[in-house]
């Protein structure tokens, strides 16, 4: 595995420093691994320097039991210190299976490539490091305050933790953000080697807990125990003592420990707390590890993070030409690095919370869905790790030979899709009085010639007053029905086996405004027409038109327009009808407590707000053909304090599937200006995961899935049976038969266009057939 940039940089034997005044006298608050390493390096880096570090605890002080380091991280190590490299090898514990215990069965997984050790073995080699080089070790020692150390120091290192003083000393430079979460977790020991990285479920009488374990020496292992808050009171453990807690929780996995005790040190329960922050200096300090930022233990070390901090920040200071602009140039080298490890680590946080919703997965599924909970690990690396694990989940799914999953048919009602890519509604605001035309014919039609298995419109919107901007689609009457009628003729007669659906919505608050790339959610400048919703409340306040709620009888003529519509829609030919329910959309904005503030029978509680939402439902799936399915998008969080949540979101989707709706489609936000989403791949769909295994309906997962893998992936965890993907089906129209060609497969989930077989094949791009060289000469 190649080191990341900080190891790729020149050190000081082939690098001069540019200024060796700059940085001499250097503070460190904490002596834990982040720390240590910090002050080796910049003392290797110059001799001269006078390099502190302040612990408060003894030497053999030592919290916790085992460290894992990845290969990365090592090869870092390897380059800035090889002597400390070669101490930590010869102490490392390493394997590559991980051992997966659910219901009695285990599943093995290999190629995963671990190497721990005992976290006290690990600071003694840091502290012989840093004896050697000169760094005065000052134990048993608080540190001053930073900003005394500052006043006489060039540079303080604040690694001081999770708890970190300097960081709550100067909360309002730093701004940092703490979380705390549902689960309560224990660190405990065994004194003996487990043979691979094992997760153990137990389901018990008060509710399902978890076992992580990892050997760390040839005798010893590192064993945490985890469950949510409500089990922990539920097993009494709230009121047992260390010992009886240590002593329960090893009769709690007897199986695991093979009858043999656990032992804790200093043991507490405690509940994971995610540390953020706006900025990583102040002045001339700076915060490393734990007290710039925490990732749950389940997907690493913070050890790992900390030590990793620890080289950037050595070799920015030996490159940069000063103080500031070398803590500029570690932030924002590390910041993207730690955003990406959080970004996972609350995928995988947030599966360890929600375990109970998926231990009735099958087996292999289950496995799969553990080892890929973080999308760090996925279908396609999985395959690479252990390519005969991979293909009895493969087959498990149902996957026939040589098929990715994403290729497998699926059947929603009478409608069998060929395969499990959807491209998502994306408004073009091309239309002209809501009349789609030959822009929608290409664009349509392009898309479903590219491959997937369900194409959809755009909202299309159900009267003249609901549309978003003068651009958008309608079916209010027949000369459009006509022309749409036109765009799923030439999906059905150009790509068989394509299926073309129609999203029917209304904008509400959201309409009236300018074409996106003129000024999104910005008001027309003339030619507005007037708007209802909910209730009263703009979009943006000061900004947005006020909308009029909507009374009795408005409605009943809203009901009214979406069956209309739908009539239009069902002879129009769409093989698939979605009730828009999202993104602050007039449904959407009954359905959250934030843009519904009524006080009649459609507000106040959720059963109420979802009263006209589903009275909608029960009209269009009336008139729509009964053999059709009919989906329905939803917003599953409103990404805003007191807005609709992950609860609310199961208790709506199950609402809807009672009332016969075939597929929820689970999109985030967009209900309130002052959202604040949390971006990164894959993002939004650990909500339809949520959604699909704790409600008898299938999901269709959408927000940043960008590539064949991550679909196969969360096909066969079983988070989602459908995956819908925008901006990838802008960039390539054929984004799904380039899938199957990258993947070799040519079965019928994909099949070419007859006029486009010539292309099925990348062409050639420059002549590879030169003569080769025949002599080599030193």
């Amino acid at each position: 595995m190649p080191a990341p940039e900080a190891a790729r940089r020149p050190h000081a034997a082939t690098a001069p420093r540019r200024d060796p005044s700059a940085v001499r006298r250097i503070a460190v608050i904490g002596g834990g691994p982040g720390g240590l390493y910090a002050a080796a390096l910049l003392k290797r880096l110059d001799p001269d320097r006078t390099v502190t570090v302040f612990e408060r605890n003894a030497p053999d002080d030592t919290f916790g039991f085992g460290v894992v380091l990845s290969d990365e991280t090592l090869g870092s190590i390897e380059h800035a210190d090889p002597e400390v490299y070669r101490a930590l090898g010869r102490e490392f514990v390493r394997w590559d299976t991980i051992d997966i215990v659910h219901r009695g069965r285990t599943h093995t997984s290999g190629g995963h490539g671990f190497a721990a050790l005992g976290r006290r073995r690990l600071l003694e080699i840091l502290h012989e490091r840093c004896a050697g080089l000169g760094v005065d070790l000052r134990f048993r020692t608080p540190a001053p305050p930073a900003a005394e150390l500052a006043a006489h120091h060039d540079l303080v290192i604040a690694a001081d933790g999770v708890h970190s003083a300097t960081r709550a000393a100067h909360a309002d430079s730093f701004g940092p953000g703490v979380t705390e979460h549902r689960n309560r977790y224990i660190w405990l020991a065994a004194d003996f080697a487990l043979d691979a990285f094992r997760f153990e479920i137990a389901e018990t009488p008060y509710g399902v807990m978890q076992l992580h374990g990892y050997p760390y020496a040839a005798d010893a292992s590192t064993v945490i125990v985890e469950m949510r808050e409500e089990v922990w009171r539920a097993a009494g453990l709230d009121t047992c003592d260390p010992a009886e807690s240590t002593a329960r929780c090893a009769k709690f996995f007897t199986e695991a420990l093979d009858g043999r005790p656990l032992r804790g040190n200093r043991s507490s329960w405690l509940t994971f707390r995610t540390v953020t922050n706006s900025r990583w200096s102040h002045g001339n300090t700076v915060l490393i590890g734990d007290a710039a930022h925490t990732a749950h233990f389940s997907i690493g070390s913070g050890t790992k993070l900390a030590v990793e901090d620890a080289l950037a920040l050595a070799a920015c200071v030996e490159e940069q030409p000063d103080l500031p602009a070398a803590l500029a140039a570690y932030e924002a080298e590390r910041r993207p690095v730690v955003a990406s490890t959080q970004r996972a680590a609350a995928a995988s946080l947030r599966w360890f919370e929600e375990l109970a919703t998926y231990v009735d997965q099958p087996p292999r599924r289950f496995a799969f869905n553990l080892l890929t909970r973080s999308r760090r690990v996925t279908h396609d690396n999985l395959r690479l790790r252990d390519a005969s694990f991979t293909a009895a989940v493969e087959e498990e799914f149902g996957c026939p030979p040589g098929t990715p999953p994403m290729f497998t048919p699926y059947r929603l009602r009478g409608l069998e899709l060929r395969n499990r890519v959807v491209v998502s509604p994306m408004d073009m605001y091309s239309a002209v009085d809501g009349m789609p035309a030959d822009f929608h014919l290409v664009h349509l039609g392009a898309r479903a010639l590219g491959g997937a298995g369900l194409t959809m419109t755009e909202m299309v919107c159900v009267s003249p007053e609901g549309r978003i901007t003068p651009g958008c689609t309608g079916l209010w009457n027949d000369e459009q029905a006509a022309a749409w009628r036109r765009i799923t003729d030439f999906v059905h007669a150009s790509a068989p086996g394509a299926a073309i659906g129609v999203q029917l919505g209304h904008s509400g608050r959201k309409g009236s405004t300018k074409l996106m790339w003129e000024g999104i959610d910005q008001p027309l400048e003339s030619g507005n027409w007037p708007l209802t919703a909910a209730s009263p409340l703009p979009y943006e306040p000061g900004v947005s038109q006020v909308p009029a709620e909507l009374d009795r009888t408005g409605l009943d003529t809203v009901r009214e327009q979406f069956t209309a519509a739908a009539r239009r829609a069902a002879d129009s030919g769409f093989d698939l009808l979605e009730l828009h329910c999202a993104h602050g959309y007039l449904l959407s904005g009954f359905l959250s407590p934030l843009t519904n503030r009524r006080t009649d029978a459609y507000g106040g509680a959720l059963a109420e707000r979802l009263r006209f939402p589903l009275e909608v439902f029960d009209a269009v799936r009336e008139v729509w053909p009964p053999d059709r399915p009919m989906t329905v998008r939803i917003s599953a969080t409103d990404w805003a304090e007191g807005g609709t949540d992950a609860e609310d979101a199961v208790t709506i989707a199950r609402a809807f599937a009672d009332r016969g709706a075939d597929a929820i489609d689970v999109s985030t936000g967009q209900v309130v200006a002052d959202e604040r989403p949390e971006y990164g791949r894959s993002y939004q769909t650990p909500y339809a995961d949520r959604i699909r295994n704790s409600v008898d309906v299938p999901v269709i997962a959408v927000g940043a899935i960008s590539s064949w893998d991550d679909i196969n992936s969360l096909l066969l965890a079983g988070r989602a049976d459908l995956c819908a993907l925008a901006r990838p089906h802008l960039f390539d129209p054929h984004w799904t038969l380039h899938a199957a060609a990258d993947q070799g497969y040519t079965g019928p989930g994909a099949p070419w266009p007859l006029p486009y077989g010539a292309g099925s094949r990348p062409p050639p791009t420059g002549r590879t057939d030169g003569p080769k060289p025949r002599l080599t000469l030193g």
